[in-house]
């Protein structure tokens, strides 16, 4: 199983920043991608960023309306992953899940996903 712990959550002026962690841990064999996912008022659950296991930013997977805006990262080693959030707009206000897609098992090659309890982004115009 995998537990996910988030910080970073706020509010912030429209064109402010915030950064948000998470940390992964728990007993797995390898997690595979890791991102951050985000639900607005009365609105599906979208996706923001990921990033795979390498951990390069020129694998990482944006949103359209995040590109050039938000940056993700991944420490590997630490098991955790960070959105750092610039120029934020009042579009941005939502919960901002993150999520890993981990392996329990190397006898199993199925995939679970995994979810943060989620922490809140409020942007003021």
């Amino acid at each position: 199983q995998v537990q996910l712990v988030e910080s970073g959550g706020g509010l912030v002026q429209a064109g402010g920043s915030l950064r948000l962690s998470c940390a992964a841990s728990g007993r797995f064999f390898t997690i595979n991608d890791m991102g951050w996912y985000r639900q607005a008022p009365a609105k599906e659950r979208e996706l923001v960023a990921t990033i795979d296991r390498s951990g390069r930013g020129d694998r990482a997977n944006y949103a359209d309306s995040v590109k050039g805006r938000f940056t993700i990262s991944r420490d590997i080693t630490k098991n955790t992953v960070t959105l750092q959030m610039n120029n934020l707009k009042p579009e941005d206000l939502a919960v901002y899940y993150c999520n890993a897609k981990a392996r329990i098992s190397a006898w199993s090659s199925t995939v679970y996903d995994y979810w943060g309890q989620g922490t809140q982004v409020t942007v003021s115009s």
